[in-house]
């Protein structure tokens, strides 16, 4: 049983449509996961950094790394992090001071950029300094961007097209 050349057409037809239809969407949904994604993984790797402070009754620092043992003293964080135990509360990877977490680069070409070096968390589970705002932008800008907020009192929360990019 064979198909008509008409049957034929318009099948390639509906499949032409619903392909262009799909594709711009499908780009979209990956561009969003990959987002969220990131913007999830650097959320815990704050979460984690206060709850170790925390447990340790101690000071426990973020701040981005290039190297995976040091801290860059740069405020682009696309390029890594580390979580350490700070217990001289110097912001710098001393002797003895353990690496608790390290967050790898960005994937994407997306940046993550915030107004501070480190964060540092206290014993109390505050963070020392201002408030800050993290943002996380790809290609789309700002409407599509990620905002990770936190307070002095150490609440993060996230807000979706807030971002600075």
């Amino acid at each position: 049983m064979g198909f008509t050349l008409i049957e034929l057409l318009v099948t390639l037809s509906v499949a032409s449509i619903l392909l262009t239809m799909a594709v711009p969407n499908y780009r979209v949904f990956v561009q969003d996961s990959l987002l969220i994604t990131q913007v999830n993984s650097f959320f815990s790797a704050m979460t984690l950094a206060k709850n170790e402070a925390i447990k340790r009754s101690s000071f426990a620092t973020i701040c981005p790394s290039t190297n995976s043992a040091g801290c860059a003293g740069v405020t682009t964080w696309s390029n890594g992090w580390i979580v350490f135990a700070d217990a001289n509360n110097d912001g710098t990877v001393d002797a003895g001071e353990e690496i608790i977490h390290v967050g790898s680069a960005l994937s994407g070409g997306n940046t993550l950029t915030s107004g501070r070096q480190r964060i540092t968390f206290a014993a109390s589970g505050f963070s020392l300094g201002s408030n800050t705002t993290f943002s996380l932008c790809d290609s789309r800008g700002t409407s599509a961007s990620r905002a990770l907020v936190l307070n002095n009192q150490g609440r993060l929360r996230t807000e979706v097209g807030t971002g600075a990019c």
